[in-house]
């Protein structure tokens, strides 16, 4: 009988994190070459509060976890990385909050505000709802592309997009109820149908029919919409567009081996030619420590059994 579980994970700096019932763990690998890992419990507002298990809802929940996940699990990487440069003077958390909150405030400026900024003054389109979104949509696909293009050529990218390959190449293993061993997962995809980078591209897709719709609900409203409406709207519905991406991509990882689904499901694999890479074997090794780390004493207990994922990965 399967049965719902969550398996996932994301690249860290020299590491990686993995996500499982109830733990995610992180483990990194140090300069000496040594392996260290931390395990933190995991306890969701799904399971504290039934209602954010409603579908939509638990899709917007989701995001802000993997958020907060991702964050203090990447921080913590990039403090190790810095002892091992020998730069002990830590960083205080208000710096810690200012460059996170400059980084939001760069994404919503390049992938909100700009492609609705550069529509608005080029264009005499305004009133058309779908044309309107259907371009500055397409804008914020194509800064996507070129921002995540620009960052690979970096080395420090690079080495963290050879972790994204053995995360997907472990989770791979694991899924297949094999051995999680190197060997094994040596010769799966680094590409995989619930990565992040896929639900980013499905997010950018359901937002210009979303954006579109309400779009229309104003100027039906009240006539006319301004480049600062759209902005204040556009960017309140992003918790409803991730929810409905959620739902999306969740579905499609059940109904992988459907022709429509394989369809919708490429461009996100495409784009992770450029997220991940092949990693080394020491990579791998990582990856299936933080995997058995999450798990602890469970491992066995999840480990080949059948069942339906359920989390982004």
């Amino acid at each position: 009988m399967s049965e719902n579980i969550t398996v996932g994970g994301q690249a860290v700096i020299e590491g990686v994190m993995m996500r499982v019932p109830d733990h995610y763990a992180t483990a990194v690998r140090r300069k000496n070459g040594e392996i260290e890992t931390q395990r933190e419990p995991q306890d969701s507002l799904t399971e504290r509060f039934p209602i954010f298990k409603k579908k939509i809802l638990r899709g917007a929940i989701s995001l802000l976890e993997s958020f907060k996940i991702g964050y203090s699990t990447l921080q913590w990487s990039a403090d190790k990385a810095i002892e091992d440069e020998e730069e002990v003077e830590e960083e205080s958390t208000f710096w810690k909050f200012l460059s996170t909150a400059l980084a939001f405030i760069l994404a919503i400026g390049l992938f909100l505000v700009l492609p609705l900024y550069l529509t608005t003054t080029v264009l005499n389109i305004s009133k058309q709802a779908f044309a309107f979104n259907i371009i500055a949509g397409s804008l914020r696909i194509i800064f996507f592309l070129v921002y995540l293009w620009s960052i690979s050529l970096m080395e420090d990218v690079k080495r963290l997009f050879e972790y994204h390959g053995a995360e997907h190449k472990v989770v791979f293993t694991f899924e297949a109820g094999e051995e999680v061993n190197v060997e094994n997962a040596r010769k799966y995809s680094t590409q995989h149908p619930r990565c992040g980078t896929s639900f980013i591209f499905i997010v950018l897709l359901i937002s210009i029919l979303l954006y579109s719709l309400i779009d229309s609900i104003i100027i039906y409203s009240f006539g006319t919409i301004s480049l600062i409406t759209r902005i204040f709207y556009h960017l309140g519905s992003v918790p409803l567009v991730a929810g409905i991406c959620y739902e999306l991509l969740k579905l499609s990882s059940r109904h992988s081996d459907n022709p429509i689904t394989k369809i919708l499901i490429q461009p996100g694999l495409w784009l992770q030619r450029i997220t991940t890479s092949s990693p080394s074997d020491e990579q791998l090794e990582t990856a299936i420590v933080a995997l058995k780390t999450a798990f602890g004493d469970e491992f066995e207990k999840y480990h080949g059994k059948e069942y339906k994922a359920d989390a982004i990965d």
